[in-house]
């Protein structure tokens, strides 16, 4: 049996029969589906069944090995509504086990698509039908009560927008090793025009198409199974993930990006009636959507920036990590067009 790494099947095998005795019934085995900087994610099965592992990455520091707890508390309070989230099976805290804490999903059929090239076999009308259905889950998100499914303590949204701008702008002078035209000026001007926030709500933090499961259906409609990732979720401003979608859902006019966006998919909708569909589906107020865009743009020229910089220093090998730095400045640049 060939152990995935971070991964030890055997070990994981003894702690489900431990704790879920009669859940595995053949041999276990494992892959790794996305591995690197992030969480890992592996898919086991048994033969019959499918489910999905959830670990820090290796050589993890412990500050923040909450998040796998975090990521398991909010897909298991979400379970219970209409938001589509896997099934939470287990949490395991003990660092006995695999080396970290990590946690038991099951499996969702689906896609998630990164690339106008992986959208275009749907087709204009399906693309358009899956980025609409992207809203309206989203819209489905903000309308849960946290308190109402335990999630009343999940965040301090008091000050949230202030404190984001802050710990981003902390980020930025960490990896400073450049000039860079603009991006001081944007900050700056995120920093003035700070709107007031709406009531929190439950927010993902990195809301996009790459991270929900797309399948079609038998009655031929692309919907969304699952929505991944939520080692970013906690209490805040929704405006927030529209405003990451809207920046995602931007043509960059940069045929070979190494950021992945599906902008440039045949159908896919303009930002403007994305903000329409989520404005008419939720009754939001979204006349500042121009700021939470712009602190998108902000947030990510800090994010490429970071890895930059790295790159710069031989920490991040690969491809495509070359070409990040000269796209930083077409973010800043994205930013203050929208703040203006």
């Amino acid at each position: 049996m060939s152990h995935p790494p971070g991964l030890d099947l055997d070990q994981l095998r003894t702690h489900l029969d431990r704790v879920r005795p009669g859940l595995v019934t053949g041999p276990l085995t494992g892959r790794l589906i996305e591995g690197g900087r992030s969480n890992l994610t592996y898919e086991v099965g048994d033969g019959t069944t499918r489910w999905v592992v959830r670990r820090p990455p290796l050589g993890h520091v412990l500050a923040t090995a909450h998040d796998m707890k975090r990521e398991h508390r909010v897909i298991a309070a979400l379970h219970t509504t209409d938001v589509p989230v896997p099934e939470p099976v287990l949490l395991c805290e003990d660092d006995a086990v695999l080396g970290a804490p990590f946690y038991v999903m099951e499996f969702v059929d689906g896609t998630p698509y990164r690339t106008a090239r992986q959208l275009a076999p749907l087709g204009p009308e399906r693309t358009r039908a899956a980025v609409l259905g992207l809203v309206d889950t989203l819209v489905d998100l903000h309308a849960v009560d946290p308190a109402a499914v335990g999630l009343g303590d999940f965040g301090r949204p008091e000050g949230f927008l202030d404190r984001q701008l802050r710990r981003w702008g902390k980020q930025l002078d960490a990896s400073r090793n450049r000039d860079l035209p603009g991006i001081d000026e944007l900050q700056a001007a995120l920093g003035r025009a700070l709107p007031d926030s709406p009531a929190p709500t439950i927010v993902h933090g990195d809301y996009r198409l790459d991270n929900v499961l797309v399948r079609r259906d038998e009655d031929g409609v692309d919907r969304i199974k699952a929505i991944l990732d939520w080692e970013m979720s906690t209490l805040g401003d929704p405006m927030t993930d529209l405003g990451l979608l809207v920046m995602y859902s931007t043509d960059l006019g940069l045929p070979e990006s190494p950021v992945s966006t599906t902008a440039t998919a045949a159908g896919h909708p303009a930002p403007a009636e994305l903000i329409e569909r989520y404005a008419a589906r939720s009754g939001r107020d979204v006349s500042s959507i121009a700021w939470y865009t712009a602190f998108a743009w902000f947030k990510l020229a800090v994010i490429l920036e970071g890895i930059h910089y790295r790159y710069t220093l031989g920490q991040t090998v690969g491809a495509g990590f070359d070409r990040i730095g000269e796209l930083v400045p077409v973010f800043i640049d994205h930013g203050l067009t929208t703040l203006r």
